[in-house]
């Protein structure tokens, strides 16, 4: 269980790990533990939300070093998997062609405009968030996108039958991966709508309406999942959920 907590910190996070052998009865409950790599995203997030109300840092310092977080803790792993996606879906091609694509280590145009505008709307929305239940909200959503990404590996079909993420999900106990994940989304669930109930249900509902259309994208357009998809996906689900958290908070404050 320990080597398989650190060999998911070691492939899903910069953060500093114990060296351990790089072997499958290593990474057998990995995607299991995938979500805590979110947890310390997300207790960072709200150190930095506590830090800039102290010192009454303004919203566009604090959105910037919101946005940047997650890229220092994964090394950009998951906007990486975004932008190879990108690419494939912005080529037309036959899956075959899409799947070549997302292997080329080279980054297109489409995939430029669209990272770009992705980083420019997520900023924007951070500069919305005012309140540290906002924050626990959007904090508990980098626990859910990663128990939900994980929670598709082991049970959508897969694109290739080979890659990264098929290192982690054919060693993998999927019994014990799935009740893992799926006890992470729950305390997630439980943890945005203690925080604040509109919102939290609003956000809710927002990862599993990208959830469902994420698996029908990878299959329609991929043939299955592949780990950059499920990077792409994650980045989905957080800009959603803080999308979500946002205009909750802006139709509320409108409404008498």
């Amino acid at each position: 269980m320990l080597k398989s907590l650190i060999s998911a910190f070691l492939m899903y996070s910069r953060l500093p790990m114990p060296k351990i052998e790089w072997k499958p009865e290593n990474r057998r409950y990995a995607l299991g533990f995938f979500p805590l790599v979110g947890a310390a995203i997300g207790f960072l997030f709200l150190v930095w939300y506590q830090l800039c109300t102290r010192l009454a840092i303004q919203p566009l310092l604090f959105a910037a070093g919101a946005v940047l977080l997650p890229v220092l803790i994964t090394g950009g792993i998951h906007l990486d998997g975004f932008c190879d996606v990108t690419d494939a879906r912005a080529s037309y091609a036959e899956k075959e062609k899409r799947l070549a694509i997302m292997s080329d280590p080279h980054i297109g145009s489409f995939a430029v405009i669209r990272i770009c505008l992705y980083l420019i709307l997520q900023t924007a929305l951070f500069t919305q968030i005012n309140t540290f239940l906002q924050a626990i909200i959007i904090a508990s959503g980098y626990v859910l996108s990663r128990s939900f990404s994980a929670l598709s590996a082991v049970l959508f079909r897969g694109a290739k039958k080979d890659g990264s993420l098929q290192s982690f999900v054919k060693p993998s106990h999927r019994s014990i991966t799935i009740c893992m994940t799926v006890l992470f989304a729950v305390i997630s669930y439980i943890c945005m709508i203690c925080a604040d109930y509109t919102a939290g249900i609003c956000a809710a509902a927002s990862s599993v309406f990208v959830f469902l259309y994420y698996r029908m994208i990878s299959y329609r357009d991929f043939g299955g999942i592949t780990g950059d998809l499920c990077g792409w996906f994650l980045q989905l689900c957080e800009i959603w959920i803080l999308a979500a958290v946002v205009i909750t908070g802006i139709i509320t404050e409108a409404l008498p």
